[in-house]
């Protein structure tokens, strides 16, 4: 009787090279999951980063952590060891997440740019298209849709209708039949691309146009304003939007970038009789478990709120008497420490 270990096929065999990615990946591994931690405790603590575009981030940092945890370990064995421990039943579902975390992310990003959208473009309809009650509802869809698109179809075994060769049990390396992956591939990241892009277009045409504004505002503006004056308001709103319309446009760029090899060659490989490489398939695995560590990480090189919230999260501050969710975290560095350490010892 043949073994499962047989059946396997590894194209790292060297010992030490092994521990090595091991010891890389176990990293990547840690940092998607402390990021993603630590993206959603400053959201639920802080009250100032409690808007509608962060309901979105803070449901999409659940979507990466459960990649670190529900997919990215298995899938580390899987590459290094060139087989699959966990049986086919498994293989089935951890594949369906795959497909699931992947779709909720794309989805979480196509809300967020609706968001920034009405935010920049349409700021007086803004408040009443995005309520509450329909951010709950976006937020919920994010998660049913990929939940019926990826779940549903995989577990019944839909997706393998007309593939008379099967991939064997020890690769975990599902066959697709072509409809399933043009229907797939269109609905959960080529038709949400166009709108994200055709989307975020708009919203660098207003907010150029803004930011000329501004400055024939300030240019203009003789007379130095305070915090208090209402003509500051407008600047200090349209200058905020726009940055994070740029910020969320640069997480919305590196996300398409990383996902895009797979889902291309997720369309091509039917097309050309099922023959790319188990090796190129775990590239564009891994290229896009990669994207969801990287999101905490740009928003703390590019937000300065969130780089102050990690900052006091990681330093424990939050756990201290006296610490207070209303903490403003756009001031200064020396000054958010100083403010701590008054309500810490008044």
């Amino acid at each position: 009787m043949t073994s499962v270990d047989e059946l396997c096929f590894s194209t790292i065999t060297n010992l030490t090279m092994k521990l090595i990615v091991y010891t890389l990946i176990s990293l990547l591994i840690l940092i998607t999951l402390s990021g993603n931690v630590l993206m959603v405790i400053s959201i639920a603590y802080f009250k100032q980063l409690r808007s509608s575009t962060n309901c979105f981030l803070l449901s999409l940092a659940v979507v990466d952590f459960l990649v670190g945890v529900m997919v990215m370990p298995y899938s580390m064995i899987r590459t290094i060891e060139g087989c699959w421990y966990f049986g086919t039943i498994f293989c089935w579902f951890h594949s369906s997440l795959d497909v699931m975390f992947c779709a909720a992310s794309i989805l979480h990003l196509s809300c967020i740019a609706f968001d920034r959208y009405y935010a920049v473009c349409n700021p007086l309809l803004y408040i009443y298209k995005m309520s509450a009650q329909r951010i709950t509802a976006l937020i919920v869809a994010c998660w049913i849709v990929p939940l019926l698109i990826s779940l549903g179809p995989i577990l019944l075994g839909l997706h393998t209708i007309g593939i008379e060769s099967a991939q064997p049990d020890s690769m975990c390396a599902i066959s697709l039949n072509k409809v399933y992956v043009v229907c797939s591939s269109l609905i959960l990241f080529y038709l949400p691309m166009i709108l994200m892009l055709a989307a975020y277009w708009k919203i660098y045409k207003v907010a150029r146009k803004q930011a000329l504004q501004i400055h024939a505002i300030e240019k203009h503006t003789s007379m130095p304003t305070t915090n208090n004056d209402p003509k500051r308001k407008p600047r200090h709103f349209m200058k905020s939007e726009g940055k994070a319309a740029k910020t969320l446009g640069v997480i919305i760029g590196i996300f398409l970038a990383f996902w895009a090899p797979f889902f291309t060659a997720n369309i091509i490989d039917p097309l050309i009789g099922y023959r790319t490489g188990a090796v190129e398939w775990e590239v564009f695995f891994w290229l896009g478990y990669v994207n969801s560590a990287i999101n905490p990480i740009l928003y703390g090189l590019f937000h300065r709120s969130f780089r102050r919230a990690f900052l006091i999260v990681i330093g424990g501050n939050i756990c201290m008497a006296g610490s207070t969710p209303n903490l403003d975290l756009s001031i200064e560095k020396r000054e958010v420490k100083d403010t701590i350490n008054n309500q810490v010892h008044p």
